[in-house]
This record gives structure tokens, sequence and C-alpha cells, in this order.
């Protein structure tokens, strides 16, 4: 029996082997498609990608002293912008102090001549208008008494008439 289990065994084996041999056979028939496949996609890339890589290097090596002047120009613009923006900060300022002392002594002006107004027109006042009044009051005092001693009456408002159409309303 032990010779049966034998040959059952050495049969089970080459079974086995010739299935993974079958296997390996089909593995290598597909790995060949595939990288027959691969290949052509490969030629096919290649074809297709070298030229426009090669394009776009040369596009980027033409360009590039162009792109490295326009930096340059841009970066001294920056510089000139950014000198004017700072001479304009340093004039607005100085035309800024500059308004504002002319509005300070335009106020101090106008508060001295508001207070010589009002000063003058106190002295004018003491001066003329009181004196004035004075003087008014002395001549309304001496017309009263004399008319008075002379029998004249004094016409006040009592005697004034009104017209009738200034009081329609």
């Amino acid at each position: 029996m032990d010779n049966n289990v034998f040959l059952v065994f050495v049969a089970v084996i080459t079974a086995a082997f010739l299935v993974q041999a079958g296997v390996m056979v089909a593995l290598l028939l597909v790995v060949r498609k595939s990288s027959t496949h691969m290949e052509s996609l490969a030629t096919e890339v290649k074809t297709k990608t070298v030229p426009m890589l090669e394009s776009a290097q040369s596009l980027v090596t033409e360009l590039r002293p162009k792109i490295e002047q326009v930096v340059e120009n841009v970066s001294q613009s920056t510089s000139v912008v950014r000198a004017q923006i700072q001479r304009l900060d340093a004039t607005v300022n100085d035309a800024l102090d500059r308004t504002r002392l002319q509005v300070i002594r335009a106020d101090e002006m106008v508060t001295r001549t508001l207070d010589k107004v009002e000063e003058t027109t106190e002295a004018v006042h003491r001066t003329v208008v009181s004196p004035l009044r004075r003087a008014s009051g002395v001549y309304h005092g001496i017309t009263a008494g004399l008319e008075y001693f002379l029998g004249k009456r004094r016409r006040g408002r009592e005697s004034v008439g009104v017209p009738q159409d200034e009081l329609f309303i």
C-alpha cells in the first residue's frame, strides 16, 4: 500500500506541476500581450509628449529673458512709484501743516478783529450814544417844561388817530 500512496502522491504532484506550468504559460502569454500593448502606448506617448515638452522647453528658454526683464521693470517701477508716493506724502503733509497755520492765523485775526469791533462799539456807545441819549433826554425835558410853561399840551399817542383800515385784520 505504500507503493500506491507513493504513486498517488506522485500523480497529485505531477498534476499540480502541470497546472502550475499551464498557469505560467498563460501568465507568460498575458504578460507578452500587455508588454506589446504597453510598448505601443509608450511609443504613442513618446511621439506626442516629447515634441510638446521640447516646444515648452524652447518656449521657456525664449521667454525667460523677457520675463526677467518684465520682473526687473516691475521692480524698478515699484521703486519709482514708492519714491513718488513718499514725495507726495511729504508735500501733502507740508501743505496740511501750512494750511493749519493759516487757519490758526486767520482765526486769531478774526478774533482780534471781533475784539476790536466790540471795543469800538463800547467806546462809541460810551462816547457818542450815551451823551446823545443824555442830551436827548435833557432836550425832551426842556421841551416838555417849556411847553408846560407856555401852555401848550404835548401831543401824545392818545391824540394820534388811527385810520379805520389799519384796524381791520
